[in-house]
């Protein structure tokens, strides 16, 4: 049989997936049902993990003495609520002061974008397309969002301000991903194929990077 120490030795190290549900939990009381939809609802824009990954974490915490469980009952429907404990809290506190790592970007259509010549034209077309259509959707999220407080149907309003910066962040590279997708649309339509023979085009769409034009290069079709 183990030793206490030797189980705490045992516990799998705690992942920013960890902390992101102590910090939820740090809100209030939550089921696993409740952590995954909050999860799924305020943090998929940022720090976007699988369900499954979500509903294994409460039970990790409770292990690593991070936080607590009980059972309740709904009618005759029994489900586990978990709570934050004070060496969570402690915890929390310990890696909300810690270095964060660098910003992190993954997205499979660009990567398709960046290997479009191995493809077609109308390939390249629909990559650019779809994150588009998928910024545009984070875009309507967050105004959905803003609606609810503006009309005073939020959780948690008393901390919405803080809510509201890391929105704010979200949706500009939201915003920007629109106006690239729009730019880069035009550009690649002048070509015949899913590229062109021009790094002097390639040179010039860089150098406009953080432009108030907001071009790209004057693609010369070849």
């Amino acid at each position: 049989m183990n030793t206490p120490d030797e189980r705490k030795s045992q516990v799998r190290p705690l992942t920013t997936t960890s902390y992101a549900v102590l910090s939820v939990l740090a809100l209030r009381d939550h089921s696993t049902y409740d952590l995954t939809k909050q999860m799924r609802y305020s943090l998929h824009y940022l720090w976007p993990r699988a369900e499954s990954n979500v509903y294994a974490e409460p039970s990790r915490l409770v292990e690593a003495g991070l936080a607590s469980s009980r059972q309740e009952f709904i009618g005759d429907r029994r489900r586990t609520v978990y709570s934050i404990t004070h060496a969570g809290r402690r915890a929390l506190s310990t890696w909300l002061a810690a270095p964060s790592a660098r910003p992190r970007y993954e997205s499979e259509a660009l990567l398709k974008v960046l290997f479009a010549e191995n493809g077609t034209r109308d390939d390249l077309l629909a990559s650019v397309r779809a994150l588009r259509q998928d910024a545009e959707e984070a875009l309507a999220h967050w105004q959905a969002v803003a609606d609810r407080y503006a009309e005073g149907a939020g959780e948690y309003p008393e901390r919405f301000a803080l809510s509201s910066l890391v929105a704010r962040l979200l949706g500009e590279q939201e915003s920007a991903t629109v106006r690239w997708a729009h730019l880069a649309e035009t550009a690649i339509s002048a070509w015949k194929g899913p590229s062109v023979d021009d790094s002097a085009w390639g040179v010039e769409t860089v150098r406009a990077i953080g432009s108030a034009s907001d071009r790209v290069g004057s693609a010369r079709p070849r």
